[in-house]
């Protein structure tokens, strides 16, 4: 390519400076973003009632009340009475149980892969994605994050820091976290290093569309933070569980601070979506505001949380809606909002943009029921734990979120939630038909959620290239029955092995063993023995032949009467 000398530039630059000052030439701008930047925001385990901006008298959210100000709110909003499948639901607009996310912990939490999550519908439309903080949907090939449409993710393992799928000791500071399917070992404290990596993440992606899902561990258990922040509840002669969730809510406070502080001076305030939720209602209740119970409840205290939605210019600031809403709505909405087709039937939820952007009045949005429902267990049974919602009206069955019996004849309650939002005045035994037409509604969503794909558990794959050594976790193993998330418990993994051929084997035990033991190792229909001497915290199987296909992975470590699985086993094809 020929070069033009620097004074014939010069030459050129002169005349059209003249051509400017006639007003020959247009000048046009850079070209803007043609679609909103999303920040999706979701707090582990804080409440309805857990911000000031819902008249909190204790703590204290400067920032979230600014947001709040900033924001249309949903006042009604609701998620799942547990975490996982809130997440699911949420990522996916369609409830977990068409995904197979049906708990909490013990392979329950496996998302299908074939589930297309957000993060994958953006990918498509340019945007890059990422996650930081809590995933809690699968912590190997193909379930991941990043097996997920997530291009960027920093996430924990498992449920939560310190729970039994990471590593063994994993605290609130200097944790282990996946960092693009890779373990690395960070300093300082979780929810500022979550932080830090959106903040990154969004400077290095601000010249493109970027959707970044912050989802924090706090403020669940094991209530770990910086003594400055409990200290200031302890003074206030709160109990020690709620000073503490109040402090980690505080600290995440200062951290949401930094992070609208980083959009203003990057100038994307005006060009992003910022929606702040929380996955399900507390774990105590000093404040309440007036809900029915708490997490894991089918009453609002497990249900209904804060919904704020902010786009400067788009979305009225203050606003409040008062219409029923969901978690399987923020996929439809955030697709609508960013001029992405939503015609798909394959989401539950609906679009919430148009009440957002007021193109329809909250007075001319139609009713609808809402359909709720979670408890312990391999597969979802009807009637337990469950609710339905529709504007005016709630039904709520509250037995069984656990895995006790259910007793017999327990029946669905009635509340006029328009008058009686603390859900104290039962009125199925006046309204039978209310009842019984939201029942039959009830039952007709289970059983076409329970009929997506069923409820056969999730497989995790092994010999694949995308996970060339795979570590399990008791968090993910399946049996018998629940009594299998102690230590000296029994368990197996579903797996599927893509490729046969020789595979290493590593297991891990929680503590050095007390005593000389036998350990087998079973995949599929090959087992190997051997002896592990007192005192060792792991053994290894090295070139066992595994044939290709799906197979049933058990351990087995027996001494001195005890019969127990390993802790972690590390899986890797030679």
């Amino acid at each position: 390519m020929e070069k033009r000398s620097f004074a014939s530039s010069a030459l050129l630059t002169l005349a059209a400076i003249a051509l400017l000052a006639l007003g020959l030439v247009e000048i046009t701008k850079g070209p803007e973003p043609s679609k909103p930047n999303i920040i999706l925001i979701m707090t582990d385990d804080q409440g309805w009632a857990q911000v000031g901006f819902h008249g909190n008298p204790y703590i204290r959210t400067p920032t979230l009340d600014r947001l709040a100000a900033e924001s249309t709110e949903f006042t009604q909003f609701y998620v799942e009475p547990k975490c996982a499948p809130t997440r699911a639901a949420l990522l996916t607009g369609r409830h977990g149980y068409r995904s197979g996310v049906v708990d909490t912990y013990l392979g329950r939490t496996l998302m299908a892969p074939e589930a297309e999550t957000l993060a994958e519908l953006l990918a498509t439309e340019g945007y890059v994605t990422g996650i930081f903080g809590k995933w809690h949907l699968g912590d190997n090939y193909p379930l991941r994050a990043t097996d997920q449409g997530f291009q960027e993710a920093l996430v924990h393992r498992g449920g939560g820091l310190g729970q039994p799928a990471g590593p063994p000791g994993n605290r609130y500071w200097d944790p282990v976290l996946e960092h693009n399917g890779a373990s690395e070992a960070y300093r300082g404290y979780c929810t500022d290093i979550f932080t830090d990596a959106l903040i990154d993440f969004i400077e290095q992606n601000r010249e493109r569309p970027f959707f970044g899902y912050l989802a924090t561990n706090v403020p669940h258990s094991p209530f770990d933070v910086d003594e400055e922040y409990i200290e200031v509840y302890r003074e206030m002669g709160l109990p020690e569980r709620t000073a503490r969730v109040y402090g980690m809510i505080t600290q995440f406070d200062e951290n949401l601070d930094r992070l609208l502080n980083q959009l203003d001076q990057l100038g994307l305030a005006g060009t992003t979506i910022v929606i702040f939720l929380t996955d399900n209602g507390p774990t105590q209740q000093t404040f309440t505001a007036g809900l029915k119970e708490r997490k894991g409840s089918a009453y609002d205290g497990g249900t209904r949380v804060p919904f704020l939605f902010r786009w400067p210019g788009r979305v009225e600031a203050g606003r409040k809606i008062d219409r029923i809403a969901a978690h399987i709505d923020v996929v439809p909405t955030l697709l609508d909002a960013s001029e992405v087709d939503t015609a798909s039937p394959r989401f539950d939820g609906v679009s919430l943009w148009p009440l957002l952007s007021g193109e329809t009045s909250p007075d001319d949005w139609p009713d609808r029921t809402i359909y709720l429902q979670n408890h312990r267990g391999d597969r979802p049974q009807l009637n337990r734990n469950a609710s339905a919602r529709s504007q005016r009206w709630k039904i709520v069955q509250p037995l069984g979120k656990a895995t006790d019996p259910m007793p017999e004849g327990a029946k669905f309650e009635l509340y006029d939630m328009s008058v009686d939002p603390g859900e104290t005045n039962d009125l199925a035994e006046e309204h039978p038909e209310i009842v019984a037409d939201m029942r039959r509604g009830y039952e007709d969503w289970f059983r076409d959620v329970s009929s997506t794909r069923g409820f056969a558990p999730g497989r995790i794959h092994l010999g694949s290239p995308d996970e060339p050594m795979a570590t399990l976790s008791r968090f993910d193993w399946r049996g018998d029955n629940d009594d299998r998330a102690h230590e000296d418990a029994l368990g197996y993994w579903p797996v599927v092995i893509e490729e046969g051929g020789r595979y290493d084997f590593t297991l891990r035990f929680a503590k050095p063993l007390p005593a000389a033991a036998e350990a087998t190792l079973t995949v599929g229909s090959v087992a190997v023995s051997q002896s592990v001497a007192a005192g060792e915290d792991s053994c290894e199987f090295q070139a066992v032949e595994i044939e290709a296909g799906p197979a049933r992975l058990e351990t087995m470590v027996q001494y001195s009467g005890v019969v127990r699985g390993a802790s972690f086993v590390d899986v890797r094809r030679q």
